[in-house]
């Protein structure tokens, strides 16, 4: 049998929040990191007095395609597979490797599931129903200082 390195996911999810932490304190807010691991966000950003909850995501380049978990799993939970964001985060701050870009999503732009921004065009040309990476990008490569 192949041994298969198994994708450290807590390592992943680290790189996601540093990157997207920087990228919003490059970018101008003030970024605060609540107590405790019970939060359904990971900060609180403060732009001109608005505070914002954002839920920080890694993002996977598929197809010309970012896409991204807008919700959280609990599979290792009985009768429960998957939880919403919508309602208790403002932001989804994205990081994707492929790309070394970061990228901040609202939530009401973001589906219950599955998230996912497009890099390239399609290839039928189709513009409608398409949600763009571009509006959305913070912010290309980790920041320098």
């Amino acid at each position: 049998m192949g041994n298969k390195e198994k994708r450290n996911t807590k390592q992943v999810g680290d790189v996601s929040e540093s990157a997207v932490i920087t990228a919003l304190i490059k970018c101008g807010y003030e970024v605060s990191i609540p107590f405790g691991e019970n939060h359904r966000y990971d900060v609180i950003v403060d732009k001109d007095g608005v505070l914002s909850r954002v839920q920080i995501k890694s993002g996977r380049l598929r197809r010309g395609v970012i896409d991204y978990a807008a919700c959280s799993s609990h599979f290792h939970r009985s009768g429960q597979n998957y939880r919403s964001y919508h309602g208790e985060v403002d932001y989804f701050g994205i990081y994707c490797k492929d790309t070394d870009e970061i990228y901040l999503v609202p939530c009401a732009d973001a589906p219950a599931t599955r998230g996912s921004l497009r890099i390239d065009p399609t290839k039928q040309g189709q513009f409608k129903k398409v949600r763009w990476a571009d509006p959305y990008l913070l912010c290309r490569g980790t920041p320098s200082w």
